[in-house]
């Protein structure tokens, strides 16, 4: 299933959800394979979002120094995206727009939360927005986008996944592959650029 032209494209209602393009998963101790590459698409669609003056979320792993999902505390992950720290910034070249929403996750040492509802204020402030459509890309596909996805489609909210801007771990490598699949089976339309914007800018 395409995105639809003839809707009009994005309008009014639409969010576009940025996750987790941190120092940590683009080069530094948790590093998705090519995550890099997701940056200068997603600048893309930052563009577009910004100059019709709709809405930028961009949701970050924001972890105290002793966070559980750390192999230091018996969690499955190196260290990450510890608050402050500049594994935790966002990627050098993301260029996101001066009134961006930041949703930080996932900061209480006890709870893991890989979606940006997850222990936030996101739906809320989507409520008074009144958000209807949200488009998603970053990282990773089979994790933090996966379940931001997922809790959106919960919530009521129509999702589309970027396609050309999301990254697995693939800690299995079929990890991104079954994500993209949930995910479509739970209704997510994935879109490419040029699916959406037919005067497609080109890459930087």
């Amino acid at each position: 299933m395409d995105f639809d032209q003839s809707s009009g494209g994005i309008r009014k209602g639409d969010v576009l959800v940025v996750v987790d393009v941190q120092n940590d998963f683009v080069s530094g101790s948790l590093a998705v394979p090519d995550g890099e590459q997701v940056i200068a698409p997603i600048n893309r669609y930052i563009g577009v979002f910004t100059r019709k003056g709709l809405c930028t979320v961009a949701t970050r792993d924001w972890h105290p120094a002793d966070h559980m999902s750390f192999r230091e505390q018996g969690g499955p992950w190196p260290a990450h995206c510890v608050a402050k720290t500049p594994g935790a910034a966002f990627a050098k070249g993301l260029a996101l727009p001066e009134g961006a929403w930041l949703v930080s996750k996932a900061t209480a040492p006890d709870r893991e939360a890989y979606s940006g509802f997850e222990g936030t204020d996101l739906e809320r402030r989507l409520k008074r927005l009144g958000a209807k459509r949200l488009f998603v890309g970053g990282l990773a596909t089979d994790y933090c986008v996966l379940r931001t996805v997922l809790d959106a489609f919960n919530l009521g909210y129509e999702v589309f996944v970027l396609a050309d801007a999301i990254r697995a771990v693939n800690v299995q490598p079929v990890d991104g592959d079954e994500a993209e699949a949930t995910m479509q089976r739970a209704g997510a339309v994935f879109v490419h650029f040029e699916s959406l914007f037919e005067e497609a800018e080109p890459l930087a």
